[in-house]
């Protein structure tokens, strides 16, 4: 499955035998699309089209997911630490030629949107945050209610190889299980997307790199976020957040609250009727959103 007949794959290289896998089109401003977990950049295969009229559109597979390399990591997890994963896509737009550029992040791709914006405030010009809070402020109010909805952020951080060996005994029960969130159709997935995604649990090393991508969450990510906190750095470019009205966020969450105390510029953004999945489940929404924002 690809996004569109006129995108262009390519594989950019980082340090340390890592790299990156993505596609692209288009001609207008850059602007990157990052998915989020347990998917690829084919999450955005709905719009992805349309986008590439009026931007340079670069989708990204992050580190640890589809076609992008899953390297080994070790007790720090400072190789899934989000602050690596936005060192890979500044990486990747320097190696494009664009020295800044739109981000669009969703799930775990805005976590990295975030801290590519608090690392990088010279490169990202405007952000859009798809179905998050920060990851401080997300374990920061972890009650039941939340605990039983992210069950998930508290099995992926279990020591391996246990979440590993389980997930990678079942891809098919897992994958469904990780997609059937509250408010979510699964008729909203293409069968190709949802294969690619299936596809992530049947790979040792993926299974891996997505576990260590949370317990990067449930460490490094909340030790750097706690010291950009002390030391006052923030988001310094607007921000626009969108959420899903029927997911956690939307029925726990004041987002607009939680991201005006880490942003330093213009924050907006509302709740769409819908589950977690924004760029499947409301695609035509969410490109009147993307297109009135980045311009």
């Amino acid at each position: 499955m690809k996004l569109g007949d006129d995108f262009t794959p390519f594989t950019i290289p980082i340090k340390h035998d890592v790299s990156i896998q993505g596609c692209q089109a288009g001609d207008g401003p850059p602007l990157v699309l990052l998915h989020g977990f347990p998917q690829t950049h084919l999450i955005w295969h709905k719009i992805a089209g349309e986008l590439a009229k009026t931007y340079k559109v670069v989708a990204l597979d992050l580190r640890g997911y589809g076609g992008s390399s899953k390297p080994a990591s070790d007790a720090s997890h400072k190789v899934y630490a989000k602050s690596t994963l936005a060192s890979d896509v500044v990486t990747v737009m320097d190696r494009l030629n664009h020295d800044q550029f739109y981000v669009c992040g969703h799930d775990r791709g805005a976590r990295v949107t975030h801290q590519l914006c608090v690392n990088y405030p010279d490169k990202v010009l405007k952000a859009m945050l798809l179905d998050i809070v920060p990851t401080l402020a997300m374990f920061q109010a972890t009650d039941q209610v939340a605990a039983t909805a992210y069950w998930h952020w508290f099995f992926l951080i279990q020591p391996p190889p246990f979440p590993e060996r389980a997930m990678n005994g079942d891809p098919e029960l897992w994958a469904q299980k990780f997609m059937a969130l509250p408010g979510v159709k699964q008729e909203v997935f293409h069968p190709d997307a949802l294969k690619a995604y299936t596809d992530l649990f049947r790979d040792t090393a993926g299974c891996h790199a997505m576990c260590e991508d949370y317990r990067a969450g449930a460490t490094i990510d909340l030790e750097e976020q706690r010291e950009d906190i002390k030391a006052g750095r923030k988001i310094k470019c607007p921000v626009k957040a969108l959420w899903g009205a029927k997911g956690l966020v939307g029925t726990k969450f004041d987002a607009l609250a939680e991201w005006r105390k880490v942003s330093d510029s213009e924050v907006e953004g509302q709740a769409i009727d819908c589950g977690h999945y924004i760029p499947e489940e409301r695609p035509e929404e969410l490109l009147g959103h993307i297109l009135g924002w980045f311009k």
